[in-house]
């Protein structure tokens, strides 16, 4: 039986293995959601939520425990795996259970003396779910929650990378009172989501690489299924003349460097103001200097490794192409010497040009292009000269710019200063090559839906 190896990239240590699922078992999971999705469906949103608190329950109890696993899995340091467990993760999870009643109870949309006119939310079916390993937690709540509490089922990969965790997730189900088959999971790499998504399903939700999403858009469109699809990104961070650098400093930091660079809607490329680089480059240098790059698992560790050597591989590849046309170093730009894991040293880049990979390609790491600009017009443009439109950050104190530039970027999100948009009644979703199709609030419930209207004599 093929296996997947598990790896701590912090210190290359084995931790486990996991059996890889075989077609045959793929095809078993997806027949029990599909057996169990009437059942699931008829017992009522009510019930629903019951039998999912069970689930919640379990998580929270584990919480630590499974956050440590994370860290450990795929290199995000703890205290930042923790937070994202607790906040992006189990907030999610509980807000969507408190406030599924609201967006998925029948709505009236016309009535008189004679007739009624109802709008029902009913849930779709079986549902392909496949994620990514940059938050091993609250990326599972993001894309299988709200399609449990509609009543759909779902069959889920995690990614390769956590196989482990994933182990955890299936686990929990077992453990809770949520009827099997309602969620259903299957372990290995992209072979293995092709398979599923080739399955008897009614819908593929993703959330990955641009590349894999478009393979995807074309299996759906195929078997002629709806699909959600979370991609990659490249935000620009605007910085303008009237910014409060220091106000703002920790958060531009915070936007490209938490999790070490590996957020699909992290900051990506800073763009300053001429009046104000020197100060920005300067502040965000001597900030990195006072971050620990380290374990992931020590609660001191700021930025911790890359989730794989093949990450790390990528990061070089896209740096020695910055470097060979002319981008300067301010800080980092190298491999550590006293790490044995998959780590990369927090780096700022300027004399950016639009040909470098740093500048064109999403860069999942701890890197950070800066460049400047004279005029408003000249930053939208540099802002939009990216095939993506996941998030975005402005940063100023003049709020008709704030309200103009908003416009004017063709993003999903837009943060700013010190404001994030993750909220889970916020929709969460791009534009262009980022994706389509919304996650969160009314948003998200609503479009793992099918909505059907019945109109009614008095």
């Amino acid at each position: 039986m093929a296996k997947l190896t598990s790896f701590n990239p912090s210190t290359n240590e084995v931790l486990g293995e996991v059996e890889i699922s075989t077609e045959q078992e793929i095809t078993d999971k997806v027949a029990l959601a599909r057996n169990a999705q009437p059942n699931w469906q008829s017992i009522g949103l009510e019930k629903r939520l019951e039998l999912l608190q069970s689930a919640l329950t379990i998580f929270e109890n584990k919480k630590e425990e499974l956050a440590l696993l994370a860290s450990r899995e795929m290199g995000m340091p703890y205290w930042q795996s923790l937070l994202d467990f607790e906040e992006n993760g189990i907030g999610y999870f509980r807000w969507y259970l408190e406030n599924a009643k609201k967006y998925l109870s029948p709505e009236v949309t016309f009535e008189n003396d004679n007739e009624i006119h109802v709008v029902y939310y009913e849930p779709k079916g079986v549902v392909a779910v496949i994620s990514p390993w940059n938050f091993p937690f609250s990326n599972f709540v993001w894309q299988t929650i709200q399609n449990l509490i509609v009543g759909n089922t779902v069959v889920y990969k995690h990614s390769e990378e956590v196989p482990l965790f994933g182990k955890e997730i299936e686990k929990a189900f077992k453990e809770s009172d949520v009827p099997e088959g309602v969620f259903n999971e299957v372990y290995g790499d992209g072979k293995v989501g092709d398979l599923l998504v080739h399955q008897d399903i009614d819908m593929i939700g993703f959330t990955g690489s641009t590349k894999v999403g478009k393979y995807l858009y074309k299996v759906a469109s195929e078997k002629f299924i709806p699909i959600l699809l979370e991609l990659g990104g490249s935000a620009p961070g605007i910085v303008f003349e009237d910014a409060d650098v220091d106000k703002v400093i920790d958060s531009i930091y915070f936007g490209r460097f938490f999790n070490t660079g590996q957020a699909c809607d992290g900051l990506k490329r800073l763009i300053v103001h001429e009046s104000k680089l020197d100060e920005v480059t300067s502040k965000l240098e001597t900030l990195l200097s006072s971050k620990k790059l380290g374990i992931a698992e020590q609660k001191d560790t700021d930025l911790g490794p890359l989730v794989a050597k093949r990450q790390l591989d990528l990061l070089q590849s896209q740096m020695q192409d910055a470097l060979e046309k002319g981008a300067k170093v301010i800080t980092g730009g190298k491999t550590p010497e006293n790490l044995d894991g998959v780590f990369y040293e927090p780096t700022l880049l300027t004399n950016i040009t639009p040909e470098m990979r740093v500048w064109k390609e999403e860069v999942f790491g701890p890197v950070l292009p800066i460049v400047s600009f004279k005029t408003f017009d000249e930053a939208i443009k540099l802002a939009n000269d990216t095939c993506y439109g996941l998030g975005g950050y402005i940063f100023t104190e003049d709020k008709k710019k704030l309200e103009k530039a908003s416009r004017a970027i063709n993003t999903g999100m837009i943060s700013h200063n010190n404001v994030s948009y993750l909220k889970p009644c916020n929709p969460f979703g791009g534009n262009k090559h980022s994706g389509f199709g919304r996650e969160h609030g009314k948003y998200g419930f609503h479009e793992l839906c099918k909505v059907k209207v019945v109109t009614k004599e008095k």
